[in-house]
């Protein structure tokens, strides 16, 4: 990864050396912005824009090494790591539940509101996961799963609930979720014998 920044980097600060002050200052502003890009940029004193080369070496002795602490002495440094690790997934999922959707921050002061927060924060990134598995809105998801009906037939033989029969689009949704299709037929019910 820091080899493609690195090649990046070098891409954006080729030719740099020909412009004028102003406009090296200009394109260094910009490049500053992206933290990937600032932590190895750095400027000559005469303000012509180069690769640091000893941020380079420095972050190089780091690669493959993390510090982790816990209180939890009884941890191995493979369960710590994991936990870690998973910790960092949950919070990247937050991330990307409210950015999806534009959630603010809401203080909660009772514990049963505090779970109801929560599970609707669950619930929200569930349909999030499931746009982003099947590739489309959730709107246009539940529209298509709302198609499934369940009919109830009674004939003088008894009755039969059967579901509809299923669309390609539904079972395009049921695949990417990795659900099971539904049971075609759920209650047969014979009609009392009138002997009886």
């Amino acid at each position: 990864m820091r080899e493609r920044i690195l090649t990046r980097l070098g891409e954006q600060i080729a030719g740099s050396d020909k412009l004028t002050v102003a406009k090296r200052r200009e394109r260094y502003g910009a490049l500053a912005t992206k933290p990937a890009f600032k932590r190895f940029l750095r400027q000559t004193p005469t303000g012509k824009l180069r690769i640091d080369r000893g941020a380079v070496a420095t972050e190089t002795k780091l690669d493959g090494k993390f510090l982790l602490r816990t209180s939890d002495e009884s941890l191995t440094a493979e369960d710590i790591a994991l936990g870690y690790k998973a910790l960092y997934e949950a919070e990247r999922g937050w991330r990307d539940l409210k950015s999806t959707i534009d959630l603010r921050p809401v203080h909660h002061r009772r514990e049963d509101r505090i779970e109801a927060h929560v599970q609707l924060c669950w619930l929200s990134l569930l349909l999030r996961v499931a746009e982003v598995e099947v590739g489309d809105t959730w709107r246009n998801i539940r529209n298509e799963l709302d198609r499934i009906h369940l009919v109830t037939l009674a004939t003088s033989e008894g009755t039969v609930s059967q579901r509809t029969e299923l669309t390609h689009g539904q079972r395009h949704i049921l695949k990417a979720l990795k659900l099971p299709e539904p049971p075609r037929f759920y209650d047969f019910t014979p009609a009392a014998d009138p002997a009886e």
